[in-house]
């Protein structure tokens, strides 16, 4: 391509790795972030001033291109606070308590309705809500407390959270770092049929490790599991295992905000007060979301139907979320609603925040590497392309990548995973997304293949089943468990789901 690498590019790199080595060491990105940001404006533009003015357009420009992400979240999180007031957020699992006759139902029925609450409201509120409502049930059932551990975590933190198909916020940040923004509903789809793949795979050899395990039903089973340490000193024990270091975006400490405001027994969750619309808003929520989804799928099962594009599947999402969310309110607030709603809205930004905030200058860095969005940061005149330094780079030195879409796909695998480490999932998507943007047609290779198969591996890494100071850690306390058994009982199961679902995207697209 004849591309010149100069200083600029030097410090890029730098940046790249001082990041990357961040999360390694467990350590906050967000500092090193900023800091490469500033440099590698300073090294382009030779003023300090520019540089400094470029760190704050790094997470502005990150801003603008991912804050439909935050309202999804915002929307979402406020029906889920409108549903729990009126107890509508427990009815909807509750009857699945009846169904867990035994230890092996109860592991299959631990992992569906993880999954399915996980897509809509992500794991952090779904772990608490399962957690009260079905997991003493299953601990009667004669599941142990390791095997409901390792289904909540593997559905949840897993399936879930690495295709984050319903809100979509991880399928457009690593599109939007590929320079492929609308490309994000791919990616989603690819990484939906890779989740499950490598879920299945994962749910299958750890039920195969803890079924010797399974007893018959009985109370003894619940007894026993509730005389061991509470639910605050097992969450405080893990805390103080894996607290020097805690992920990027925090999903943990809401894990464990949320877990400490349940009753430290183990029983299950106090009835939800009976409220005349509690029943309704329990069933009419997933039937609404059911035909959202089946909108969503009706282009691809038949012909002819307009695809939504861009954010506009998110946007719906969303849209509906804070319809529902006024509904529920009203049902029951009434004429207070209108005061009530809005605090809904208010608290789903403010977690919407917590948790995806650190991502802008995180993100603002990487899209100083893509050409679409350097010309911004950097303050060059509208209509001014930017430099692409990562895909400069990877231009400079294709002729060292093995031309092999196999190795290039588990080196994005491990990449990801790489990312993962620092605890939060998230933080690496902007990398993975950049990284397979570039890499694509140098390993003649679909970059939305790559962009997927590295979400993979830093959702599931970081999200919450291979790194102990992850959010792992509410799912280790509520289920009374060691963290670290947990991982390693976790690790092997899903490092084999990964690698069976990288080949099955080579080979696949």
């Amino acid at each position: 391509m004849g591309v010149q690498l100069d200083a600029v590019h030097t410090v890029y790199l730098l940046g790249v790795a001082a990041i990357v080595g961040s999360m390694v060491l467990r350590a906050n990105v967000v500092v090193p972030a900023i800091l490469a940001t500033f440099a590698v404006a300073l090294a382009f533009t030779g003023s300090p001033l520019a540089a400094t003015v470029a760190v704050f357009n790094g997470s502005l420009v990150a801003a603008k291109e991912l804050f439909s992400i935050f309202l999804v979240i915002a929307f979402m999180t406020a029906l889920l606070n409108a549903l729990r007031s009126l107890g509508a957020d427990q009815q909807m699992v509750r009857p699945f308590q009846r169904v867990m006759t035994n230890g092996h139902v109860a592991y299959l029925v631990l992992a569906a309705v993880t999954y399915v609450i996980s897509l809509f409201f992500w794991p952090t509120p779904a772990v608490p809500l399962v957690a009260a409502t079905l997991l003493p049930a299953a601990i009667y059932a004669g599941l142990p407390a390791m095997g409901a551990a390792a289904a909540i975590a593997i559905a949840g933190q897993g399936m879930a959270l690495s295709s984050d198909y319903v809100i979509r916020v991880a399928p457009a940040i690593s599109a939007r770092a590929a320079g492929m923004a609308d490309a994000a509903t791919i990616i989603a789809d690819k990484t939906l049929l890779l989740s499950l793949v490598t879920g299945l795979v994962a749910l299958g050899l750890a039920w195969l490790r803890i079924r010797r395990d399974i007893r018959a039903p009985s109370q003894r089973h619940l007894a026993a599991w509730q005389e061991g340490a509470t639910l605050g000193a097992s969450l405080a024990e893990q805390r103080e295992q894996v607290a020097p270091s805690i992920g990027s975006f925090d999903k943990s400490v809401l894990a464990l905000r949320a877990a400490e405001g349940l009753p430290e027994t183990g029983d299950a969750a106090p009835p939800a007060p009976r409220h005349p619309w509690c029943n309704a808003m329990a069933i009419l929520t997933p039937i609404v979301f059911l035909l959202v989804i089946l909108v969503m799928l009706a282009p691809k099962l038949v012909a002819g139907l307009p695809e939504l594009k861009g954010g506009d599947a998110a946007a719906l999402v969303g849209g509906t979320a804070a319809l529902m969310m006024l509904i529920a309110t009203f049902a029951a607030d009434g004429r207070q609603a209108m005061h009530t709603a809005a605090d809904h809205i208010i608290d789903g930004l403010v977690f919407s925040f917590r948790a995806m905030g650190t991502v802008l200058p995180i993100a603002g860095f990487f899209f100083l590497g893509a050409a679409e969005t350097s010309g911004a940061i950097l303050g060059l005149p509208a209509g001014t392309a930017g430099p692409g330094l990562l895909f400069e780079v990877i231009g400079a030195v294709q002729h060292l990548i093995p031309p092999s879409p196999t190795i290039v796909a588990f080196a994005v695998l491990i990449v990801g995973m790489i990312t993962g480490i620092d605890g939060s999932g998230f933080a690496g998507l902007p990398l993975t997304g950049a990284l397979s943007g570039a890499l694509g047609p140098v390993a003649r290779i679909d970059p939305t293949t790559l962009a997927a198969v590295g979400q993979m591996g830093a959702v599931w890494t970081g999200g919450g089943t291979l790194i102990a100071w992850s959010s792992l850690i509410a799912v280790a306390g509520f289920c009374r468990v060691p963290v670290l058994d947990a991982v390693r009982v976790l690790f092997l199961p899903v490092i084999a789901g990964l690698i069976l679902s990288t080949i099955v995207a080579v080979v696949l697209w």
